[in-house]
């Protein structure tokens, strides 16, 4: 089992950056895929991007080129660098582990609470 804390959220101008950052608690951390999802107000939980045990990344197409996950394992961390930010990338962003279910990813149960990003026009 994994506790999660998200940080590094806040205010930012459209075009700027945020570095956000999840440091787990718990066992066995680098066997663990490892996932950034957002939610905004009225929308659907979506999957922003995940690193898997093996280090290899993958984003949803609406931030490719933009944000860059990746992984520290000596000290159980997961940070997204988000660079370009739109106001669309509005959301409250939270990490989880996640598995492969044949088709696509499925976050496991281990929510943390979040951390607002907010990007004005």
């Amino acid at each position: 089992q994994l506790q999660l804390v998200e940080s590094g959220g806040g205010l930012v101008q459209s075009g700027g950056s945020l570095r956000l950052s999840c440091a787990a608690s718990g066992r066995l951390f680098s066997m663990y895929h490892m996932a950034w999802y957002r939610q905004s107000p009225g929308k659907q939980r979506e999957l922003v991007a995940v690193i898997s045990s093996g280090d290899r990344p993958e984003y949803v197409d609406s931030v490719k080129g933009r944000f860059t996950i990746s992984r520290d394992n000596a000290n159980n961390t997961v940070i997204l660098q988000m660079n370009s930010l739109k106001p669309e990338d509005t959301a409250v962003y939270y990490c989880n582990a996640a598995y492969w279910m044949g088709t696509a990813w499925a976050p496991l149960d281990y929510w943390g609470q979040g951390t607002q990003v907010t990007v004005s026009s």
